[in-house]
């Protein structure tokens, strides 16, 4: 028997819809769902009525489970790899899997569907020609501002992950290190039923957040500096 494949599946990041019929397929037809939590992947498979063995490999044990994952491959096992909603190994576990995979040889195949921080640039109207994707910065301030301002005058957009715990002090601190005047776009659950975008300059969407409920998850967009909307 040859090896068989990982699978690297694209899943919703709120909206059940979004997810695409090949992405259902795979699931459907691998032998293992390697996935971060059980409960979340469960959910998803039942809602489609996929039954199918689930391996957890959460980010505090992909280091270990990444070999165990690549032997049940190379027995001539297919494995579907998602993550909780999204694409996995964008700012989510995988990567160790994924490579893995690629250094013995082992056929990786992308499943591709949602991803949050592209559908919010898809929609954001900021410049999407060039970007740099840095997913979530450190949580303390100075580690923050240290990252803004060695990027300042990156000539693209900055598209960051922001949990809703510290979205407003992200915004505070982008107001010290960019400027008032720097144009933003902060998405708030994107494909979900209070999915709202927030687009204009730091001390408008500043003042806007400060009146909004930010429960959720957020994905910050910095423009250029000199872009104007």
């Amino acid at each position: 028997m040859g090896a068989g494949s990982l699978f690297v599946v694209a899943t919703p990041i709120g909206n059940l819809g979004d997810i695409s019929d090949r992405a259902v397929e795979t699931l459907r037809s691998a032998d293992v769902v390697a996935c971060e939590d059980t409960r979340v992947t469960g959910n998803l498979l039942k809602h489609f009525g996929i039954e199918a063995e689930m391996f957890v490999y959460e980010d505090s044990r992909e280091r270990s489970v990444a070999p165990v994952l690549l032997d049940i491959i190379k027995g001539g096992k297919n494995v579907a790899l998602v993550s909780d909603a999204g694409t996995p190994c964008m700012s989510d576990p995988g990567f160790r899997i994924v490579r893995a995979c690629r250094l013995e040889g082992v056929n990786v195949v992308p499943i591709p569907g949602p991803c949050a921080f592209i559908s919010a640039l898809s929609a954001s109207g900021l410049p999407s020609d060039m970007f740099m994707f840095a997913g979530f910065l450190p949580a303390k301030t100075s580690a923050r501002k240290n990252f803004f301002a060695r990027y300042a005058d990156f000539k693209g957009t900055l598209a960051f992950y922001e949990s809703p715990y510290r979205v407003e002090k992200f915004v505070d601190d982008a107001i010290e290190v960019f400027g008032k005047q720097r144009v933003v776009c902060v998405a708030k659950e994107i494909s979900k039923m209070f999915e709202r975008f927030f687009v204009g300059k730091l001390e408008d969407v500043s003042e806007e957040l400060k009146h909004s409920k930010t429960k959720g998850e957020f994905v910050v967009l910095v423009a250029p500096e000199g872009f104007e909307l």
